[in-house]
């Protein structure tokens, strides 16, 4: 699916997109939320969950690979550099 046809889906579509074509690679935890990044093709959708009622509010579609930033520098490395 391509990111234009994405954008133009409504909420039950994106959620559906996101939760079989899409490749879970990461996640974020907040005190209120969980965002989840997803891969589609060839772009990504960042997913924010609702801690308390386990609902999906938001979908994001990341900019760039700048975007990504948050999501590597939570990647430890230091076991790889020794």
């Amino acid at each position: 699916m391509k990111l234009s046809e994405f954008i133009l889906l409504n909420e039950a579509d994106k959620k559906k997109s996101v939760m079989q074509e899409g490749v879970l690679l990461a996640k974020r935890t907040y005190p209120d939320s969980i965002v989840f990044l997803f891969q589609l093709e060839n772009y990504y959708i960042e997913t924010y969950c609702n801690t308390a009622n386990k609902v999906i509010e938001e979908y994001r579609v990341l900019p760039g690979i700048d975007a990504l930033r948050p999501y590597l520098e939570a990647i430890p490395i230091d076991d790889l550099l020794n």
